[in-house]
């Protein structure tokens, strides 16, 4: 049965990579997909930030076939398997699911996002750069997309004023980042929320939405400190 589910896991893997490829890829909701049109929104990062996705296949790719051919009767990656597929299965669908409808799109990409964090929380300190590492990137970029994406829907839905209900959903991925770093402690989990907060700000500069660049630079420094600290004292201990 581990077998199995290591090949699932590897089969899943590649279909969430080819799916921006045998589709119309994806770089945010366009305006018209909302009853209130959402154009240059506060919350969306800019364009060259999804580029993480770039990384994020590769290596999910690659610990799959490390998973499949190395652990696939290790019961330590065994407990991550099936949260991870459902992750990686919803996920390969979520472009064209996202291109039709960002409500169906906002809820899938919650699902992906808690069984991307059950994966992490259930990832074994071994192997950490084959399972956990690429797992923690992939949770991390999802805690930002979706609360970008829900944000997306509120104001697309009439929610105002928008810059303050952006700013509420953005408080509320850090608020979640916070969380699952006090859980796991991975600085690579991050270092792809690091990466989300920088896409906000830079695309808040012009024109300057003071608040949406404030407000990932603060939690920026807030996130980053507590890693900060732990590496120092782990340099220290060794």
């Amino acid at each position: 049965m581990e077998r199995i589910k290591a090949i699932l896991v590897l089969t899943a893997a590649v279909a969430f990579a080819v799916s921006p490829l045998i589709s119309t890829g994806f770089n945010g909701f366009s305006p018209d997909q909302f009853p209130v049109p959402q154009t240059d929104p506060p919350i969306q990062p800019a364009g060259w930030a999804f580029s993480i996705w770039l990384p994020i296949y590769a290596w999910l790719v690659a610990s799959g076939g490390y998973g499949l051919l190395r652990r696939d009767n290790d019961p330590d990656w065994g407990r991550t398997r099936w949260p991870l597929i459902v992750s990686l299965a919803v996920g390969a669908a979520w472009i064209p699911v996202a291109n039709i409808s960002p409500e169906w799109a906002t809820a899938l990409i919650w699902i992906m996002w808690a069984t991307a964090v059950l994966t992490l929380l259930r990832s074994p300190g071994r192997d950490r750069w084959w399972l956990r590492a690429p797992v923690a990137l992939y949770a991390g970029w999802l805690t930002a997309a979706a609360s970008v994406a829900s944000g997306l829907l509120a104001t697309g839905y009439g929610i105002e004023p928008v810059v303050t209900t952006h700013a509420g959903f953005l408080l509320l991925a850090l608020a979640l980042a916070s969380m699952v770093l006090r859980l796991t402690g991975e600085p690579v989990y991050v270092l792809a929320i690091l990466w989300a907060l920088a896409g906000i700000a830079v695309a808040n500069l012009e024109p300057l939405v003071t608040i949406m660049v404030l407000l990932p630079v603060v939690g920026a420094i807030l996130l980053a400190i507590p890693v900060l600290a732990r590496m120092r004292r782990s340099s220290v201990a060794s």
